[in-house]
């Protein structure tokens, strides 16, 4: 089957919508197709994730969304902090095609968005923050692996950000934020979702 959000190239029948939301004061224009995530509305999860977003203004860099899908998180990051740059990476080139549609569209210039399944083609190792809301359907593994993966990539006091649901592997991928950061707090509970926040201290 390749007609998964998380597919490189979901098969699918293409049913492009537009539609308008507001995330951190803005407010956007989405367009949105089948085989991508949420692809009505932006997700309880990402909204919550959106809404915890914190950056430390002493540490420098760039912001990484792994898993971006169509834009919603990375880009309405961008649009709050125009100072700072943010790239996109998406595994699913149909999401990654929208989410440079839904940047253009919003005015966004400050992104960089590629192909990268997930850090397969992250060359940077001094991202300020990586955030996430991880694939769930694609597996436990992937989803490790964004944890695990992320500590390499991220500047000493850099931090990754996640949203899971408690019953879809919080008190895990909490587990393993602790075991490779050495740390890992609950920004945020609502509705069982979880929004976890490990630091790389060293």
């Amino acid at each position: 089957m390749t007609n998964y959000y998380y597919s490189k190239n979901p098969n699918v029948k293409h049913d492009e919508q537009t539609w308008n939301f507001e995330l951190l004061g803005n407010n956007f224009t989405f367009i949105t197709d089948n085989g991508v995530f949420s692809k009505r509305t932006v997700d309880f999860g990402s909204r919550l994730l959106i809404e915890n977003f914190e950056i430390d203004e002493q540490v420098q860099g760039n912001v990484l969304d792994v898993g971006c899908g169509y834009g919603p998180i990375g880009l309405s990051i961008a649009k709050k902090y125009p100072k700072r740059v943010v790239d996109l990476v998406d595994v699913n080139e149909l999401a990654l095609s929208l989410a440079d549609k839904n940047a253009e569209k919003n005015n966004i210039k400050n992104v960089n968005i590629k192909t990268s399944d997930i850090y397969q083609r992250v060359e940077k190792d001094d991202y300020a923050v990586i955030v996430s809301n991880p694939p769930i359907r694609a597996g436990k593994k992937v989803v490790h692996n964004i944890l695990e993966g992320a500590y390499k990539h991220l500047q000493k006091d850099g931090k990754i950000m996640i949203v899971i649901q408690k019953k879809q592997g919080a008190p895990s991928a909490q587990k393993k934020l602790e075991e490779v950061f050495g740390n890992c707090t609950v920004v945020a509970k609502e509705k069982g979702y979880f929004i976890l926040k490990s630091t790389k201290a060293i």
